[in-house]
């Protein structure tokens, strides 16, 4: 999961692997594959930045063990 900003600066935990899509209209807003949506302070590339860490996070390869 990756942590993001609402725009009151309360952040949450989201499960980046049920995102649909996020567009820019004027701020970054994340449809999720609920049709929910969520409005963050984070661009496009901070959230894909997030989501590439979690992902080196989780994934090793075998001489990492």
């Amino acid at each position: 999961m990756i942590e993001l900003t609402r725009f009151n600066g309360d952040t949450f935990f989201l499960n980046q692997n049920l995102i649909e899509k996020i567009d820019v209209i004027p701020n970054t807003m994340i449809t999720m594959n609920s049709q929910i949506q969520y409005v963050v302070k984070e661009s496009i590339d901070e959230i894909n930045d997030k989501i590439i860490e979690f992902h080196n996070k989780i994934t090793f390869t075998p001489e990492e063990k």
